[in-house]
């Protein structure tokens, strides 16, 4: 430890700190030099001064626990750029025609969803509040079909269902449905509007299941392993956060904050 007197303490809002007193270090190119000869840090600290400073360190984490989950927080933020910056902008390209809101929309929200999920399901009215609150939202579905083994095929109609523009539609007929069996997932097709012969041979087109795999690898790459999850700008979240906490991120996004 260093020595006593050598410290006053100062209190803010939430952390007490402490700083030195008389007499003070000064800095050089070993480091900062403390009185009586005493280094912490630099090119030519040694073994032992590195263990004082990290027992130092120690000490005030064991002293102040509460900025664990601040720096806990700081360092997921830290792990969350770096993940987005890998996938870089693919991720907002939608498949086409698998958007709702504003189409042309500047506001990009990202989900990752599954027909089979009830937290998918019960954020449907949650995303509606979305788009009527925010005109320029464009939020891009990506389907991730990972539930229910029939979670592949009603996924597949759903870029059916894009690829006749009817995409909305059926997201929310499907969700209805609160099903993903062969019959539930026709029905919702129907009441959709969809032309079922041409939704068939759409779904045996190798761009359908390259895209559900495209999107099984983006969710691999962004540690995204349940639905829902979002992206807005610079955050990922998730969970059925709910319109509160996806509104905060786009006002974030909005102002700059979150934006990559």
């Amino acid at each position: 430890r260093l020595p006593v007197g050598y410290f006053r303490t100062i209190n803010d809002r939430r952390f007490s700190w402490q700083f030195p007193t008389e007499p003070q270090p000064q800095t050089g190119d070993r480091g900062i030099v403390w009185p009586r000869g005493r280094v912490l840090g630099g090119s030519s600290a040694s073994a032992g001064s590195k263990a004082e400073v990290e027992g130092i360190v120690r000490e005030y984490i064991l002293a102040h626990p509460e900025i664990l989950p601040e720096a806990m927080e700081n360092l997921r933020k830290r792990e969350t750029g770096k993940q987005l910056g890998a996938v870089g902008g693919k991720l907002e390209v939608a498949f086409p025609g698998a958007v709702m809101g504003n189409p042309n929309g500047t506001m990009v929200l990202v989900e990752f969803t599954d027909f089979a999920c009830g937290y998918c399901r019960a954020s449907v009215p949650e995303v509606d509040a979305l788009i009527a609150a925010n005109p320029d939202l464009k939020v891009v579905v990506r389907e991730l079909p990972i539930i229910a083994p029939t979670s592949a095929d009603a996924a597949r109609w759903g870029l059916a269902a894009a690829e006749q523009g009817k995409y909305p539609a059926f997201h929310k007929a499907m969700f209805a449905a609160g099903r993903t069996d062969a019959g539930s997932i026709e029905s919702a097709a129907k009441a959709s509007g969809l032309d079922l012969d041409r939704a068939r041979k759409f779904i045996a087109d190798p761009r359908v299941d390259a895209e559900l795999k495209n999107n099984i690898e983006l969710a691999r790459q962004l540690g995204i392993d349940g639905t829902p999850s979002w992206v807005v700008g610079d955050q990922l979240l998730a969970g059925a956060v709910g319109r509160d906490e996806l509104g905060k991120a786009i006002k974030a996004a909005r102002s700059g904050g979150g934006n990559r």
